[in-house]
């Protein structure tokens, strides 16, 4: 029963992809209620496993004055071809020592109600210094463990460019058996260049791994392919 009323609630929120979408906001005492289409959090925002261009997202964050915070986020509806209904859901605490320097700690849990696979958890951390976030994330997925730096330079945007940045080690529970011996460990990383522009959000993204070859057989990280790729998006908010 639980599940199919987040399912309801994330029916009623969904949205076309957007990195800079529409979020509304109000306040309900000394609560702070959002809804929108991409992750309120900042290092959430940072760390949720991204989606694919075109599918329908979005979610909602109540946080406290105290710092603590808790949301849920659906990276994909499940309403395209291939793609499953995920719910991420979060919990964590933020707070800033000054106007410049802040912390933030936290768990996210992946579910996917309609598959038959386990959930997974992610603990992160991180620092916010003059705009800029600095993180870090350990994760568990059911066939590896991934460790994850993440940085978002977004108090220095040359430009108006932003810059953000992801490098992740994972460790396979089962070594994968390929050409000439066995992938047990890989890593792979994404550093991703944003602007608005006229009411567009243009992101040109480069991602690649450490693997190549008949080795790419083994992977299953963060990015859509195993070797190099530069991906440009163009993505606008419906409302």
């Amino acid at each position: 029963m639980l599940k199919s009323t987040f399912c309801l609630l994330f029916v009623g929120l969904m949205a076309c992809s957007s990195a800079h979408a529409q979020i509304f906001q109000r306040e309900l005492g000394d609560f702070d209620l959002k809804l929108g289409t991409t992750p309120s959090r900042s290092m959430a925002q940072g760390l949720v496993k991204p989606s694919a261009v075109g599918s329908f997202h979005g979610g909602l964050d109540l946080s406290h004055d105290s710092g603590l915070y808790v949301g849920q986020y659906a990276p994909s509806m499940g309403l395209t071809p291939g793609k499953n209904l995920e719910i991420d859901s979060y919990i964590g605490f933020k707070q800033p020592f000054d106007q410049t320097l802040g912390y933030e700690v936290g768990m996210i849990h992946y579910s996917y109600p309609k598959v038959d696979t386990l959930d997974s958890q992610e603990l992160f951390g991180g620092l916010t210094l003059l705009g800029s976030r600095f993180g870090v994330a350990v994760s568990n997925d059911p066939d590896k463990q991934n460790n994850t730096l993440f940085a978002d330079l977004g108090g220095n945007q040359p430009f108006g460019i932003g810059i953000s940045m992801k490098y992740t080690t994972h460790q396979l529970n089962t070594p994968v058996s390929v050409d000439g011996g066995y992938v047990s460990s890989f890593t792979d990383w994404s550093v991703k260049f944003s602007r608005p522009f006229m009411g567009v959000d243009l992101d040109l993204i480069y991602s690649n791994s450490n693997l190549s070859g008949s080795e790419c057989s083994a992977y299953s990280g963060h990015n859509s392919q195993c070797d190099g790729l530069v991906t440009l998006k163009a993505e606008r908010a419906f409302y």
